[in-house]
């Protein structure tokens, strides 16, 4: 069997050539500065950002809620001591607020001004 010759390899000249090369870095390398340039422009203080003043603020630790059943009972008596009891609402203004029972009994009996009659039904 003839013994069959392969060539040394080597830079082929027809499928790149050496000005395509340094057009692609030179394009590459003008949109990378465009994009830095277009970023320096849209944000102008980035550079002062990096600044930090000492001493670095110190946050408060979070409050955690060591029994969340005993703080709404706690609220749900505090909400009903208001609902049940009297107090000022606005005391330049004098409005007070009442019990809500004495309130209900009110409406029911004298209804709301400027209610139109009728529209309140009773179950009966």
């Amino acid at each position: 069997m003839p013994e069959v010759l392969i060539p040394a390899a080597r830079h082929e000249p027809t499928d790149i050539g050496e000005g395509f090369i340094w057009g692609a870095f030179a394009a590459g390398v003008s949109v990378l500065v465009l994009c830095a340039l277009i970023v320096l422009w849209l944000y102008p203080q980035s550079p002062l950002d990096r600044t930090l003043t000492l001493p670095l603020p110190v946050f408060p630790a979070p409050r955690l809620q060591p029994s969340p059943a005993a703080d709404l009972k706690k609220s749900r008596a505090e909400e009903l001591h208001v609902l049940q009891g009297t107090g000022w609402v606005d005391k330049t203004g004098s409005i007070v607020h009442i019990p809500i029972s004495q309130a209900m009994r009110l409406v029911a009996q004298e209804g709301i001004p400027g209610w139109p009659v009728g529209c309140l039904r009773t179950r009966g």
